[in-house]
């Protein structure tokens, strides 16, 4: 099962950085006018920017410029779902939210963490 999440093609990806991003500066990266496009998962900081997914108009664009722990670990795109805190997630929803981070971390640069992030772990 080690495999199940590895990208059909490798990932060449940059160290994590651990710089801090202002919510508001998360917030601007949201994809709109082929800017910067990140996602937060516990509070670290992915660079979506070359998936069309994220971008206005894709599926996930909810998530785009925002923290959706909650969200990915109820496998949600409700925008009242796409939320930082996560400590109301139930022990299968945790796990699904773990499989999101491994997931994301295989595939985008981690470019930061979210300032002030309470979420981590």
């Amino acid at each position: 099962m080690a495999g199940k999440f590895e990208p059909k093609v490798p990932v060449t990806l940059n160290p994590p950085k651990d710089d801090p991003i202002s919510p508001d500066e998360l917030a601007k990266a949201n994809g709109v006018d082929g800017g910067e496009c990140y996602v937060a998962i516990k509070g670290k900081v992915y660079d979506v920017t070359g998936n069309k997914a994220y971008q206005p108009g894709g599926s996930y664009h909810v998530f785009a410029g925002k923290d959706a722990s909650k969200a990915l670990g109820k496998t949600s795109t409700k925008p009242e779902d796409v939320q930082a805190d996560w400590s109301d997630l139930d022990e299968k929803e945790k796990g699904v939210l773990n499989d999101w981070v491994t997931f994301f971390s295989k595939r985008y640069n981690i470019v930061g963490v979210v300032e002030g992030a309470t979420n981590m772990d």
